[in-house]
């Protein structure tokens, strides 16, 4: 899961504005699930996102990051962004994921 403290302000508005972007097979957020790896602002008012997504056969991958790039496009301040399905790590919800969407998939520690 991506640590907001260590974002700067851009960051953090583009990722408030990705939080509400949920796998439609779950109904969760991609933030919450621990699928957005880092977002990083490249140049003055430019991002780059890294996610993942569940498996690489999801379906719904090209949705997905076009939602994310569409969530953040809106953010206040941004010009650009980039957003790259990448693959390592290697996502695992028991260690990336939020504590309430571990209880919800039922990942009992």
């Amino acid at each position: 899961m991506i640590q907001t403290n260590n974002l700067n302000e851009l960051e953090k508005k583009v990722f408030d504005s990705i939080k509400d972007v949920e796998d439609p097979e779950l109904n969760l957020s991609l933030a919450d699930l621990g699928l957005i790896y880092e977002i990083k602002e490249y140049e003055p008012n430019k991002v780059n996102i890294d996610m993942t997504l569940t498996s690489m056969g999801c379906p719904a991958g090209p949705y997905l990051k076009s939602e994310v790039l569409s969530n953040a496009m809106k953010t206040e301040g941004v010009e650009d962004v980039k957003v790259n399905i990448v693959w390592t790590p290697k996502w695992d919800p028991r260690t990336m994921a939020s504590e309430d969407v571990r209880m919800i998939l039922g990942i009992l520690e």
